[in-house]
């Protein structure tokens, strides 16, 4: 009779899971993402009223998008770390990358409007840009912020494998690398008096936060489709059954595995000799578990064992 046991670590939980990694927890790091955006669009606000600038008023929309990605990337981290319950047996971990699917949709939108506003001034025509120093000010010391912010929570994505903070992070790179853009333009625009400069500049953005829009959906949604870990991930799993020591174990199949937020599950049927013990084989199957948390942290192995003729 085939046999299956889900299979958890000897280890305590807290050790394990990515919230456990020394430093500043994710929500810590998400809620510095929200000050710095609230900081941002105030000042963005008041620059764009007072250059009358539309690529301003674009990144001052930009940041308010920014805004709420992060306040839905700081209470998804929140929600991911919460246990298993009744409702939710694998845990909460795939509401991070529900929430980096949001902020990319969230980045359309805003990209959206900016392109229609550009395209109205271009077409129609709109007040001239004026107090460029302002505006030069304000949105050079806007890029500086957000690349600062955002190559500390790449660096803290990482560190806790979250896809919710690695969008986040996204999110603020492209707005330092638009700002950037906006900059340029505004410099020009000192420079030639040329204003359609501004909303070519706009156009320029948006076409930047559509890129780094679709690669969050294209990364999130993999994950929410349950799509294979990758190929390096799975070998690890692969060697760790076929290298294993002994003769009880003598094959596998149909091995899965998919990932939820920093969290991966792997499904593997294991064969044994048929005259391996119920408990012997239970033993080597929490040693391959163990093995496999090692190699690659907040991993769940289910193992289906099953007997086969032991061979010649």
């Amino acid at each position: 009779m085939r046999r299956g046991t889900r299979l958890f670590a000897s280890r305590p939980r807290s050790v394990l899971t990515p919230a456990a990694v020394d430093g500043p927890g994710k929500s810590s790091v998400a809620r510095l993402s929200i000050v710095s955006n609230s900081l941002l669009i105030v000042l963005k606000v008041a620059a764009g009223a007072v250059t009358g600038s539309i690529a301003i008023l674009t990144e001052a929309m930009h940041s308010s998008i920014d805004l709420v990605a992060s306040v839905v990337a700081y209470f998804s981290v929140r929600k991911a770390d919460e246990p298993a319950d009744e409702s939710h047996l694998y845990g909460h971990a795939k509401l991070e990358n529900l929430a980096a699917a949001i902020e990319g949709m969230l980045i359309l939108v805003g990209a959206g409007v900016i392109v229609y506003e550009a395209v109205r001034r271009l077409v129609a025509g709109g007040d001239p840009v004026h107090s460029l120093g302002v505006g030069i000010a304000v949105i050079a010391f806007s890029a500086a912020v957000n690349i600062v912010v955002s190559t500390y929570m790449f660096r803290q994505a990482r560190r806790h494998d979250s896809p919710a903070l690695e969008g986040d992070a996204e999110h603020l790179r492209t707005d330092a690398l638009t700002s950037v853009g906006v900059l340029a333009g505004l410099v020009l625009i000192e420079i030639t008096g040329w204003q359609q400069i501004d909303s070519i500049v706009a156009l320029i953005v948006a076409g930047a936060i559509v890129y780094a829009a679709l690669r969050i959906l294209s990364r999130s949604s993999r994950v929410l489709v349950d799509e294979a870990l990758p190929a390096e991930e799975l070998d690890i799993v692969k060697a760790l059954i076929e290298t294993y020591p002994g003769p009880e174990l003598v094959g596998y199949h149909k091995l899965r595995a998919r990932r939820a937020g920093s969290q991966r599950y792997v499904d593997v049927h294991v064969q044994f000799r048929s005259d391996t013990s119920l408990e012997r084989a239970h033993e080597i199957a929490h040693e391959l578990q163990n093995s496999l948390r090692e190699r690659i942290p907040a991993a769940e192995m289910l193992v289906h064992m099953e007997p086969v003729r032991n061979p010649r």
